[in-house]
């Protein structure tokens, strides 16, 4: 199964496919003053659960906000919770 992550721009979301099918992504709300992108939402669809296709998507949408130096807001239950897990992107937090 090939995966493929991409930053959808247009629609303002990270999405993940697998085997060129949308498997999920992360929406978020952009401030440019200060830099700053809201988490809002994480969905997987059903077909994809189990597979952790929402940490996949998450991880690579923390990663380009730090390379592009955003700071995030984890309003999505599912962002926060990674976050905490993960204490390598605590210091985006906003």
């Amino acid at each position: 199964m090939t995966t493929r992550l991409e930053h959808n721009v247009a629609d303002t979301r990270f999405e993940i496919y697998l085997d060129d099918v949308l498997a999920g992504y992360a929406d978020y709300a952009e401030r440019e003053d200060p830099k700053v992108r809201d988490f809002h939402h994480t969905m997987t669809f059903p077909e994809f659960r189990g597979h952790g296709v929402a940490a996949k998507v998450v991880e690579y949408a923390l990663q380009d906000s730090r390379t592009n130096g955003y700071r995030v807001i984890p309003t999505c239950w599912y962002v926060e919770k990674y976050i905490a897990e993960h204490a390598e992107y605590a210091n985006l937090v906003a």
